[in-house]
């Protein structure tokens, strides 16, 4: 158990990067910004609403460990984003990226002001500003600042939201939270702001009478102009120097890009003939969209998805050994165990490189929440199930091409109906011919054991399929079934929109071998060996016989079953 949480904890460690630690802080803010939003909002009710819930807000954010936490998550996320814009090479992303950085970058130097005129004066001078002295300097002393700050709360939420977005957008229940999560992306900020609105009226109408201005505006609560004029002092201070900090890090960006084009070009090669030259530094993600190349990349260089992934053509022993972070999402992916496989958007060569993508360019979030990673691409226990109507040719030539049709249709869907009701997944129809699948989402075994069902229960609907048309038959339909497990690579197959999920592999092929063989051998199914132990049948209760599969160089034990329906018979019970 010990080693099983030592490996556990070291996953972790390896999953975390610096995204996820500003993704982590940037939550902890995004709570206390809801906190502060809901409360704002009990200015809809009343003065006393609000300072009930400030109450509340003040007592749970100022004691010790959260408020530890706090700043602590207030300070890294800063930081890391100063740091963001230093590091990324590359702005021609989304429009919604530069601006979530330029949204977060402009937070600190809008919510100074009230930083500064309420959480700094209450350390430095212990003055009491509550909602109705920070109202009464907001609405009636220094009106700009209302409006200032209903920008702050419109810029911290947008950003908020968009990085929110960015994260949750790859979830499985993005699709079916979104609608609700935009409805309160859009109402907590709008209550907030009518509220803070609904209590400045309040206090405007109120501040005229000496008694509140003796309640509210005293000496202890708002302090004297000396103190006022070092609180100004500090907002000066803080824009100069954190104007001067965004500007120190636009220089060194020009620096680092002088210094990295006196280092030197590289050539990176796309394997489709395109070769780019880029600086050294730059990551392979960031010099495709710097040249305008498309390439894949759903979470938009994050490294939390792997689309961006490529494989690099030739030796790759002079490549950066991968990130913590980069190995976490590769080994995730089943990757990790091949160096030629690395993350675009992490990956930065400093000699000359030949890759080629893994994912098409247009790859988007909605195709993968909707596929899921089966669809992009895995290797898996499957059983494959060939069906083949016998004698369609010679129907064909007796009837009407619409009653050929209609008859073949019918067949199908006695077979997908079966293979539907026992936990399959009909997968290709090729003429007359279909390809169902089983264990997507079960076990082996028990995708032996639908497979088996599926093939009785086809047997019993193509007898109702014969009843049904035995006017119109002159002989009752036939059919073939050829059933093999093993494992295969599943995944969409194609062309752009012409693409269809299925599977490849040798199980797969052998499924299909097998059918052909029902019509030499005069049985209706014939499944493999593997498939009749994995479900557990009883032993040497079918006939077992060695057979030459083309394409297989050893032959192969299988079952016959001359009559399909015999797998549904009690004494072929599962063994336990």
């Amino acid at each position: 158990m010990t080693d099983l949480n030592r490996a556990s904890f070291d996953k972790y460690i390896r999953s975390v990067g610096v995204r996820q630690i500003r993704l982590a802080c940037g939550l902890v803010l995004f709570a206390y910004l809801l906190s502060h939003f809901i409360n704002h909002a009990l200015g809809n009710i009343s003065l006393d609403a609000l300072a009930t819930g400030v109450r509340y807000h003040t007592a749970f954010w100022k004691s010790l460990p959260i408020a530890m936490v706090f700043y602590a998550a207030a300070s890294a996320h800063a930081g890391l984003g100063i740091w963001a814009l230093y590091q990324r090479r590359q702005f021609r992303w989304k429009a919604i990226e530069p601006i979530q950085l330029v949204l977060g970058l402009s937070i600190p130097a809008l919510i100074i002001t009230h930083l500064a005129g309420v959480r700094i004066d209450d350390v430095l001078f212990q003055h009491q500003k509550l909602y109705p002295q920070v109202f009464y300097s907001y609405w009636i002393i220094w009106p700009y600042k209302m409006w200032l700050m209903f920008i702050v709360l419109i810029v911290s939420r947008v950003h908020g939201c968009i990085g929110l977005y960015f994260w949750l957008r790859m979830k499985a229940f993005f699709k079916t939270a979104a609608p609700f999560l935009l409805a309160a992306a859009v109402l907590i900020p709008t209550l907030a702001m009518l509220g803070l609105y609904q209590g400045g009226r309040r206090v405007v109408h109120d501040s005229g009478t000496p008694q509140w201005k003796a309640d509210n505006l005293s000496r202890r609560q708002v302090g004297t102009a000396a103190e006022q004029d070092i609180i100004d002092s500090i907002i000066e201070y803080f824009l100069i120097g954190y104007i001067g900090l965004i500007g120190f890090v636009l220089i060194a960006r020009g620096v680092r890009t002088l210094n990295e084009r006196r280092g030197g070009m590289i050539s990176l090669s796309y394997g489709n003939g395109r070769t780019v030259r880029v600086p050294k530094g730059l990551s392979v993600l960031e010099a495709s969209l710097r040249n305008n190349v498309p390439h894949a990349s759903v979470c938009g260089g994050r490294a939390r998805c792997s689309t961006c992934r490529i494989r690099v053509i030739g030796d790759c022993s002079s490549l950066p050994a991968p990130s913590r972070r980069e190995a976490f999402v590769l080994d995730r992916v089943g990757a990790g165990g091949d160096p030629a496989i690395r993350l675009a958007c992490q990956l930065r060569p400093n000699t000359d490189l030949s890759f080629f993508q893994i994912f098409r360019p247009d790859v988007t979030t909605a195709s993968l929440r909707k596929a899921g990673s089966v669809r992009i691409g895995q290797e898996r226990y499957l059983v494959s199930m060939f069906v083949d109507m016998r004698g369609s040719t010679t129907l064909a030539e007796q009837r009407l091409p619409f009653d050929t049709v209609f008859i073949v249709n019918r067949f199908l869907s006695a077979v997908s109906q079966a293979v539907i009701e026992c936990g399959g997944q009909p997968n290709q129809f090729v003429g007359d011919a279909e390809l169902a699948l089983f264990g997507l989402n079960t076990n082996p075994q028990t995708a032996c054991r639908q497979a088996l069902q599926a093939a009785a229960l086809i047997a019993t609907n193509i007898d109702e399929l014969n009843q049904f048309l035995s006017h119109d038959l002159l002989k009752p339909i036939r059919f073939g079934i050829g059933i093999h497990g093993g494992e295969v690579i599943i995944g969409d197959i194609g062309y752009r929109d012409h693409q269809v999920f299925t599977a490849l592999g040798d199980a797969v092929n052998v499924a299909a071998r097998l059918q052909d063989m029902t019509k030499g051998l005069e049985c209706e199914v014939i499944l493999s060996e593997e498939v009749y132990k994995t479900a557990g049948l009883p032993i040497n209760l079918l006939p077992e016989q060695e057979l030459s599969i083309r394409g297989r160089a050893e032959p192969m034990v299988v079952r016959l079953v001359a009559n399909a329906r015999m797998l549904s018979s009690p004494r072929l019970a599962i063994v336990a």
